[in-house]
C-alpha cells in the first residue's frame, strides 16, 4: 500500500478500510511504515490483527508508526520506494504526492499490478494500458489486489 504521508481526510479513511480489508483477507499490508496514508493504512490492519511491515528510509526503526509490526529499516532514502512495491505482490495507491507517483512507476516497471484510490490518474501518450486499475472504494480495491495477486479471501 502506497499513498501520502500527509493524507487527510477521505484518503485516510479509505487507507485505514485498506489496511483493515488486508488483514481480514489474511494478506500482509507492506508500506513505508511512517506517517499520513501509511499510518492509518498500518493503524487499520493492526486493529483487525494483521501484520504490517514498514520499510523505512532511514536507518532508524523508531521512525516507523505504532502500528508497524516488522520494521525494515534501509537507510537509503526515497530509494526504499522500490522495496516497497517490490515486496508485495500488488499495490494500492491511495492519495499521494511524489513519492507515491515514483512507487507507481516502479511497480508497473517490475511488472506489479496497480490498484489507484483517489490516487494519481495517468496515461500514455499512446494510449496503450498502463496497467493501472481505478477503484471506486476501499473494498474494490482490496479484491481487485487480491485478485491481481491471485489470491482469495
Amino acid at each position: 500500500m502506497i499513498g501520502g504521508a500527509r493524507g487527510e481526510g477521505d484518503a485516510l479513511a479509505d487507507a485505514e478500510e485498506v489496511g483493515r480489508r488486508i488483514a481480514m483477507a489474511g494478506a500482509v499490508l507492506v508500506c513505508g511504515g511512517r506517517t499520513g496514508v501509511m499510518e492509518a493504512a498500518s493503524r487499520g490492519a493492526s486493529d483487525a490483527g494483521g501484520t504490517v511491515i514498514g520499510v523505512l528510509p532511514t536507518t532508524d526503526a523508531a521512525d516507523a508508526n505504532p502500528y508497524v509490526t516488522h520494521v525494515i529499516a534501509t537507510g537509503i532514502g526515497q530509494a526504499r520506494n522500490l522495496a516497497v512495491v517490490g515486496s508485495g505482490d500488488a499495490v494500492i495507491a491511495i492519495g499521494g504526492e511524489w513519492g507515491t507517483l515514483s512507487e507507481i512507476g516502479f511497480a508497473r516497471r517490475i511488472g506489479r499490478p496497480v490498484i489507484a484510490l483517489r490516487s494519481w490518474q495517468l496515461q500514455n501518450q499512446a494510449g496503450s494500458d498502463l496497467g493501472i486499475v481505478e477503484a471506486e472504494s476501499a473494498e474494490e480495491a482490496v479484491q481487485a489486489a487480491i485478485d491481481a495477486a491471485g489470491r482469495q479471501p
